[in-house]
């Protein structure tokens, strides 16, 4: 094979033993407590250290082990999607610094040390979210990365608060940070939610979806949107009992539901599971604001897995009919694409939280817990709700998948038999499918017992069947039969669009700067700095080069006055 697969494979060997290695180093640190702590000093300010900082415990390894393999099957994935791009080394280089700044984000417990991953997410995110270089995706892109900007700047300010409690260090500050210290605590949590796409920063994360399909299952997976969530997890310390923690778990509850809400209206493809994303996100950061920080890092680790395999599927499914998302036209997949099928199902499952699959023993902890502990009645309304729209919008791109008959003409290279593609989700689909059980053994060895009366405890049951008859009442539901949604247009129109999010996160900020750009361009560069500027010294520059070559033409009437004018000099001289 040429170099572009042989750097694609190389990547995905390396980045396969790295992660073979780590998990059996987490499981060491969890085993036996260890913890190691790499500084660096650079140099002093105002007596406080500025250093580089690597923490290293059995959570840092296992997330990064988990990073590791799941980049190695987008990678050897890649390998065959991308195999027409004449730029597959450049796209691999950037996956790889991609997969490195993760990796140097969650390495650091030291803020400043954490702004190398931190922005490297930022900034290389926006490169592949702009990868095809359309107009679509430069849109996609300026909103990414001036969403995650907003975070970038709560980063740095809370660099200049933490410079009074003498280090940067904030694993040893956050148990003692009282509520005095609330601004601090509004910056962290500011800037996780922009990089996790938390309301009122939600629109960044369904626009990132013009990036590359293995760029999304990346960074949907285990990368860029979970960095916000794994900060929380290791500021959860400071966020216990304090007052911060009800406005984020009304947050989190309601970019749940409205991701939930939004992916039952939405037809695109990779646009309902990105929005599934948000929910799932949702998920974990409310159950951060609970207080539960190593039950959010179970969910983490293994909605990854799920979430990877959904978009490497998907990305099949795009592939073989022509590069269309609209699932509409994808029915009877399992006519062409039977193993990508199965895969994407048992993905779908998993995120719907069937049981004993990936998904469920971390969903249904947390729906207990939530419901044992003592949260408003918005929140439990949240929550039921917004478990029931992931069933409804899973189930209804099962049957879409499924049961529909296909809408597109034939297609002759439809098929799943390429090895660089199958392979990948087929090791992802063993993840959804037994890493549930594996890490709710290794997290939580001691058996949990949550008692709840019957209604609560069978309530995720019950909303999930709820939820699934949704799904397939909206499947048979003809799209324009007989067109009931234009007689509610704007409730319609207020769902679907993420409660016109994007709407007030772009259109503001655009218009607002595009006016006061054209405002300068009429008063300066067409005004006075053009009368003034290039105009007035061109025009100048013209006038005074006619005077000088009227004057060096050779006319008669020149020459007399040439001569009449030295005569009455020498007349006045003599």
């Amino acid at each position: 094979m040429t170099w572009k697969f042989s750097l694609n494979s190389t990547s995905m060997f390396f980045l396969s033993m790295s992660a073979l290695s780590l998990l059996p180093m987490s499981l060491l640190s969890l085993l036996l407590d260890i913890k190691l702590l790499v500084e660096w000093e650079l140099s002093f300010i105002n007596s406080s250290m500025i250093e580089f900082v690597f923490f290293l415990d059995w959570m840092s390894i296992m997330f990064l082990s988990f990073v590791c393999f799941i980049s190695a099957m987008v990678l050897f994935y890649s390998g065959d999607y991308m195999l027409g791009d004449p730029n597959i080394n450049r796209f691999i280089y950037l996956v790889l610094a991609f997969v490195f700044s993760m990796s140097m984000m969650i390495c650091s417990p030291n803020l400043i040390s954490i702004l190398l991953g931190w922005d490297g997410l930022g900034l290389i995110s926006y490169v592949l979210v702009i990868y095809y270089q359309n107009e679509k995706s430069a849109n996609a892109g300026m909103i990414t990365i001036l969403s995650n900007r907003v975070g970038d700047v709560a980063i740095l300010m809370s660099i200049g608060l933490f410079l009074s409690l003498g280090s940067w260090n904030f694993p040893l500050y956050a148990p003692n940070m009282s509520d005095e210290m609330v601004l601090i605590k509004l910056l962290v949590i500011l800037a996780a939610c922009t990089k996790s796409a938390q309301m009122p920063f939600s629109a960044w994360l369904p626009a990132a979806m013009a990036a590359p399909t293995p760029v999304s299952a990346l960074v949907h997976s285990s990368t860029l949107v979970t960095a916000g969530v794994y900060l929380l997890i290791r500021f959860s310390p400071a966020l216990e009992n304090s007052l911060s923690q009800p406005p984020l778990l009304l947050i989190s509850a309601l970019t749940m539901f409205m991701a939930g809400l939004g992916a039952n209206f939405e037809y695109d493809l990779k646009k309902i599971i990105a929005l599934s994303t948000l929910s799932q996100l949702g998920v974990m950061i409310s159950v951060l604001a609970l207080g539960f920080p190593v039950l959010a890092f179970f969910h983490l680790l293994t909605h990854a897995m799920f979430k990877a395999l959904l978009f490497l599927c998907a990305g099949v499914v795009i592939h073989n009919v022509k590069e269309y998302q609209d699932i509409r036209i994808m029915g009877s997949l399992t006519k062409s694409l039977p193993l990508t099928l199965m895969c994407l199902n048992t993905a779908n499952l998993a995120l719907c939280g069937m049981p004993f699959l990936a998904g469920f023993y971390s969903k249904d902890l947390i729906l207990e817990t939530a419901f044992s502990n003592n949260i408003n009645l918005i929140a439990f309304i949240l929550f039921a709700a917004a478990t029931g729209l992931t069933v409804a919008y899973s189930f209804r791109l099962t049957f879409m998948s499924l049961t529909k008959s296909f809408s597109m003409p034939p297609l002759s290279n439809s098929s799943d038999k390429s090895i660089t593609m199958t392979t990948p989700m087929l090791v992802l689909s063993l993840g959804a499918l037994s890493s549930g059980t594996l890490l709710s053994w290794i997290i939580f060895p001691e058996p949990i017992l949550i008692s709840l009366p019957m209604l609560l405890k069978t309530l995720p049951l019950q909303v999930s069947l709820l939820g699934l008859l949704t799904g397939y009442l909206l499947n048979i539901t003809k799209v324009n039969y007989p067109l009931q949604s234009l007689s509610m247009l704007l409730p319609t129109h207020f769902s679907g669009s993420m409660w016109f999010m994007p709407f007030l996160s772009s259109f503001p900020t655009a218009f607002m700067s595009l006016k006061t750009g054209n405002s300068y361009q009429v008063s300066l560069d067409k005004g006075w700095s053009e009368f003034f500027g290039s105009q007035g010294i061109f025009n100048n520059a013209i006038a005074l080069s006619k005077n000088i070559q009227s004057a060096q033409n050779a006319n008669f009437s020149l020459f007399l006055a040439t001569l009449v004018m030295w005569s009455a000099i020498c007349l006045l001289l003599i």
